[in-house]
């Protein structure tokens, strides 16, 4: 601990006194609590959700419309939060058949259950996320978490199409 040590001068009445402070407690104190918070801090776990996306096949190509309209769904994520749904083709898609819905409660969750059991093949039911340049990643994140919820694991994202383009432009006019 402490210690004070007495140096007598020779030749002289003074007395001078050194003082040592022994440091060791100290730093064995603050071991033992910086040990406490590390053992006692619950650490974050990233939250993270699965993306399994297909191996590009070199040899592959497009053959047309391989889901049937009525066997999707597809979601288009605009901006300011909206998001348009539809079950049509390009030759079908108009200002009228654009559906819009929000976020709130289960109404992403409750449309795509009802495009599923009025889906004419519902194995190869799809449900696809086209998100405009406009959307944010939370609603991304959002409609992801409303297909865990209703349980679809096959869906598809890609890019909005010119047919789609044109009449979500409509819409948000």
């Amino acid at each position: 601990m402490a210690e004070v040590t007495v140096q007598e001068k020779s030749g002289g009445k003074q007395k001078k006194k050194l003082i040592r402070v022994d440091m060791t407690p100290m730093v064995d104190l603050g071991f033992l609590l910086i040990t406490f918070f590390m053992f006692t801090t619950n650490f974050t776990k990233p939250n993270v959700m699965d993306l399994g996306l297909p191996a590009k096949d070199p040899n592959s190509k497009p053959k047309g419309d391989v889901i049937d309209t009525k066997n999707q769904i597809t979601f288009i994520l605009g901006k300011d939060n909206r998001v348009f749904y539809h079950q049509q083709s390009s030759e079908d898609l108009n200002a009228n058949n654009l559906k819009e819905t929000d976020f709130s409660g289960l109404h992403i969750s409750k449309i795509i259950s009802e495009a599923y059991n009025h889906a004419p093949k519902q194995e190869n039911f799809t449900v696809i996320i086209k998100p405009t340049d406009e959307a944010n990643y939370k609603n991304f994140v959002d409609i992801l978490d409303n297909l865990a919820i209703s349980k679809k694991e096959r869906y598809g994202i890609t890019d909005i199409k010119p047919w789609e383009q044109k009449v979500y432009d409509q819409v948000t006019k």
